[in-house]
């Protein structure tokens, strides 16, 4: 059956044995699965990638429902849970069990995908979509959060968190630490304090940095380079990442010529690509053809050996470079 995550509470899940978590929502499915199984002492969780069920899956089934007289309930979690699993789970759901508690944890999943069918049909199973975050949801949380404190902090602040957390429930709820940590001897925070505390603590991901410079994302990419301090080191790095990500463009464009299917190549791709990233590389794919990826690989090698040779000037060297990324 289908439930929301906000439906989820002890009534409901109490004599439900097998779980489907599914969508882009990694930071809430964390969340959820802390709040709702943190009944179960860590001796008794157990955790394990798809592939390594699909290899071992007698052996592992079999494991699952032998347990001695005194050992407590056992909590599995599968995580990157395809329609492969399809028939593990069949075969499990058919056993009837009582002593173990089975989470999927996924990607999105398409209506057709098998295994969420089955999860959403059957009566004995729980099937949870987690969507991404957005803007309202964000600052709720923010919101939420000062109010229990008994703060007052006004919609411009709450938007400045949620601007520095970049979308990212993990990241706001990061920055909700520390301020809660800086207000164990005092009774307010002021803006002053908050740019502090959330500003350049931590460096916004290098990687992040490419690709919005491969999307064009110029106000994105701007903010980000106004956010940080990058030192001669990172400049090194960044180009790095340039040629590993252009490779990888490369390559899916090579391996399209023959799948003529993007989705179908991006989901074939080896090593697998994160959910995360799969939306901007998308957009770099229609940005970058073959021809102006080996440009902007010859370009990178160039920008490499300047650095090298006036390395003092190397952070002006990498941001120019950058930038220029997103006026071409």
């Amino acid at each position: 059956m289908i439930i929301k995550s906000f439906e989820l509470n002890p009534n409901k899940i109490k004599n439900i044995k097998f779980f489907l978590f599914y969508g882009n929502n990694k930071g809430l499915i964390e969340q959820t699965i802390k709040n709702q199984f943190q009944h179960f002492s860590q001796d008794n969780i157990q955790k394990y990638e798809e592939s390594e069920i699909i290899k071992n899956s007698d052996n592992i089934l079999t494991s699952f429902f032998n347990k001695s007289f005194f050992e407590k309930e056992k909590f599995i979690q599968i995580n990157r849970a395809s329609d492969k699993l399809y028939k593990f789970i069949e075969e499990a759901l058919e056993k009837n069990i009582e002593d173990v508690t089975i989470l999927l944890v996924s990607e999105a999943l398409e209506k057709k995908s098998k295994i969420r069918n089955l999860f959403e049909k059957s009566k004995n199973t729980i099937c949870v979509p987690f969507y991404e975050d957005n803007l309202k949801t964000l600052s709720s949380i923010a919101f939420n959060f000062f109010k229990e404190k008994k703060l007052s902090l006004s919609q411009q602040n709450i938007n400045l968190l949620v601007e520095r957390s970049r979308g990212d429930r993990i990241n706001l709820l990061n920055e909700l630490d520390k301020i809660e940590n800086f207000l164990r001897d005092k009774k307010q925070i002021n803006l002053e304090e908050i740019l502090k505390l959330t500003n350049l603590s931590e460096n916004y991901d290098l990687n992040e940095l490419v690709d919005y410079s491969l999307t064009k994302n110029q106000k994105k990419l701007i903010n980000i380079l106004n956010e940080n301090n990058f030192t001669g080191e990172d400049s090194i790095i960044i180009l790095k990442i340039f040629i590993r990500k252009l490779k990888r463009l490369s390559k899916i464009h090579l391996q399209n010529l023959q799948e003529r299917n993007i989705e179908k190549t991006i989901s074939n791709f080896k090593p697998p690509i994160f959910w995360k990233e799969k939306d901007i590389l998308r957009d770099q794919l229609k940005i970058l053809h073959l021809d102006k990826i080996k440009e902007l690989l010859i370009e990178v090698n160039k920008v490499e050996l300047l650095v090298k040779k006036y390395p003092t000037n190397s952070t002006n060297l990498v941001t120019n470079f950058v930038l220029e990324q997103t006026s071409n």
